[in-house]
């Protein structure tokens, strides 16, 4: 899988970042840069929400794989920190939509990476063959998260419920 890049992040996220996260809260790693390895920081509030997930993606990591497949983390190429994680939530439906997710460390609300990187994520599942849609849901709490969407053209699609964000707004990017 490609490495992802934006402006001002770099997208990959590999079999090292998950065991060294598991091992530790707080940790520096060499990855790969456009321009050479990149040595990232990693702090303990890196990647938030989808922590308990990590073992999972790590054991469904088969053979030489050493990327997991859709899923990247937000780094900042000035600094080198690791400061978000985004990604796809399974497959593409067989009508090809594909969902994502993304979450932003607090300490960079505000900066408009989310907006780079999750533009980054779309353009890139749309260059691919199986993808017309990409969705995603945001709690109707997070206007933040909202924003970001609209500023890349999803449009709202419907609503939901999850037990963990309660109400939802369901949203779509088709591609142009």
């Amino acid at each position: 899988m490609p490495v992802l890049q934006t402006p001002r992040l770099l997208l990959p996220l590999s079999r090292a970042v998950i065991a060294r996260r598991l091992e530790a809260e707080a940790f520096t790693l060499p990855l790969p840069g456009p321009d050479g390895p990149l040595d990232v920081t990693f702090g303990p509030e890196w990647p938030g929400d989808p922590l308990p997930v990590f073992p999972g993606m790590l054991a469904a990591l088969t053979g030489n794989e050493s990327e997991v497949a859709g899923s990247f983390i937000a780094v900042q190429r000035d600094t080198g920190e690791a400061v978000g994680m985004l990604g796809t939530k399974g497959s593409p439906s067989p009508e090809g939509a594909q969902e994502i997710g993304y979450g932003f460390n607090p300490a960079v609300w505000g900066q408009g990476l989310a907006t780079e990187g999750v533009g980054a994520l779309v353009t890139y599942l749309h260059a691919g063959p199986h993808v017309r849609a990409v969705t995603a849901e945001t709690a109707v709490d997070n206007p933040a998260s909202a924003r970001v969407l609209t500023k890349l053209g999803f449009r709202q699609v419907g609503r939901g419920y999850s037990d963990e964000d309660g109400p939802l707004i369901l949203w779509a990017h088709t591609a142009t």
